[in-house]
């Protein structure tokens, strides 16, 4: 009956797809912005010094998250077709609850030496919520990914927001309502729940009564959980997903380590250090433009280039897909740094004007992220032609990288040192992953136009920076911004003709 349904209706499959991938997208980008929203409501209340300490805690978490999961869920996803359905969920469930236990007893049991070497030793707490946080989160993992399994995206997408906005209330509850109360000396209830020695630790009892009630809400999904333990089939997915660690180790350090080697290479004081890394991650945010495109991007573009892969037009498919993406990461560019004195308000600079010190490495990060896109566009030929290790060890690289430009750039640039850092790391996996690509799936990428749409969005960017730190006035700068963005929009009307006469909305242009 399946095999003839499929028959009967080939789009059904593909409109379900598009439906889940839709739920997928939504959920995550909805929850990265409103994430970003935490930015500006935590550099409003702490200083950079305690905002950098957040900014390395939920590093760690990242980390921690890459090592409680070691590639189960994706493992699930691989073994669900061919074994046992409750087989092989109740193996998932069971290995990952065993190894969480483990794992969180043995960075325990030292917390307080962990918590000495992060200079947090007055705060062992915020490290064991920290820890406590991923636990949970591990275990919901399974039932997360059995959502995905069974086809439930909207519950899915329903319970990661409602995880977002929850931890949201909670940073608000607690850092506004109740510290409120308690520094107007209001005898309330909400003034009682407030304790001024927690500090950021409210960010993480936030987070950690968002992940509980995550945990509660996927209830139906351990629903006839059973502990089973088989062993063949364990060590088939260890197998299978180790090599995954590794790239997830690779991601992590590309991302969050120059946040710890801030700490440890910065030339001055503790104070200082964490003030500098405080600036840095608060300015880091303000690359989620066009983070968000990019993950919007992968979540369409990565089935769209493997279902195009059997064409005999496909490298021609991804060279245009590759142009455009250019174009639109260049005017999320743009649309930045050109107003960069309208965006700095999102870091509560009105209260603590340090973090505006960092301002001018947003348009570096961005470049980076720029990279970052068109990398994740190339490893399309690595997927093509099964050499996935190739990719781990691009990324590998990568993190080498990440951590030698950081260990001598930071004592004599501080925070610069960690954006130049991390252009180096993602323009050399770019260029890589571009030369090996070439040699293994040709591509006829267009690289004079992309160096063009690179170089006159630097170029304007430049610009604009330089009218900036010639006293030019606010409002006359956001003059500027609208003139300069305007000029790119037309170089690009006038070199992508050809490709927007294709789109139905713009072809009208050209007539």
């Amino acid at each position: 009956m399946g095999l003839t349904f499929v028959e009967k209706n080939p789009l059904a499959d593909i409109r379900q797809l598009a439906s889940q991938t839709l739920w997928y997208g939504v959920s995550n980008i909805v929850g990265r912005f409103i994430n970003y929203l935490l930015t500006p409501l935590l550099t409003y209340i702490f200083a950079a010094s305690d905002y950098g300490d957040i900014s390395i805690l939920f590093a760690i978490a990242a980390f921690l998250n890459v090592l409680y999961t070691y590639g189960m869920e994706t493992s699930y996803f691989r073994f669900h077709a061919q074994e046992d359905e409750k087989t092989v969920v109740n193996t998932s469930m069971t290995i990952l609850l065993i190894t969480t236990v483990v794992f969180s007893a043995l960075l325990l049991m030292p917390i307080d030496q962990f918590a000495a070497l992060l200079k947090m030793e007055n705060h062992p707490e915020w490290l064991m919520m920290v820890i406590a946080i991923v636990a949970i989160d591990t275990v919901a993992v399974i039932p997360f990914a059995k959502l995905r399994n069974d086809g439930r995206p909207r519950k899915f997408a329903w319970i990661k927001i409602t995880n977002i906005l929850t931890n949201l209330f909670f940073v608000i509850f607690f850092l506004y309502w109740c510290k409120g109360d308690y520094e107007a000396g209001k005898q309330s209830w909400l003034a009682s729940l407030y304790d001024p020695e927690m500090g950021i630790g409210y960010v993480f009892v936030s987070n950690l009564i968002a992940s509980s009630l995550t945990l509660i809400l996927l209830y139906k999904e351990w629903i006839g959980f059973r502990l089973q333990f088989s062993r063949a089939l364990i060590s088939d997915m260890l197998i299978y997903s180790t090599p995954l660690i590794i790239v997830g180790f690779g991601g992590i350090i590309n991302e969050t380590i120059d946040r710890f080697m801030i700490v440890l290479r910065y030339e001055g004081t503790e104070l200082a250090a964490r003030t500098a890394n405080g600036i840095y991650s608060a300015n880091y945010k303000l690359s989620v433009v066009i983070v968000l495109f990019i993950q919007t991007f992968r979540m369409g573009a990565e089935p769209f280039f493997f279902k195009q892969s059997t064409s005999e037009n496909a490298p021609i498919i991804y060279a245009r897909v590759m142009r455009l993406f250019i174009v639109m990461c260049c005017a999320c560019l743009l649309m930045v740094v050109l107003f960069l004195d309208g965006w700095k308000y999102f870091m509560g600079i009105g209260r603590h004007p340090e973090y505006a010190e960092g301002l001018l490495i947003v348009p570096v990060l961005m470049l980076a992220k720029l990279f970052l896109g068109i990398y994740y566009n190339l490893s399309i030929w690595y997927k093509l032609t099964n050499r996935t290790k190739t990719g781990a060890v691009i990324t590998l690289i990568g993190a080498a990288i990440t951590i030698v430009l950081n260990y001598f750039l930071i004592p004599s640039f501080g925070y610069w040192g960690c954006a130049v850092a991390t252009v180096g790391c993602y323009g050399s996996m770019m260029v890589i992953s571009y030369v090996m690509g070439q040699q293994h799936y040709p591509v006829p990428y267009n690289i004079s136009n992309a160096v063009l749409h690179l170089s006159t969005a630097t170029g304007l960017c430049l610009i604009q920076l330089l009218l900036r730190q010639s006293g030019v006035a606010v409002f006359w700068l956001h003059v500027s911004g609208v003139l300069l963005l305007t000029g790119y929009l037309l170089v690009v009307v006038r070199t992508e003709k050809e490709e927007l006469r294709k789109i139905p909305l713009l072809s009208r242009m050209y007539r």
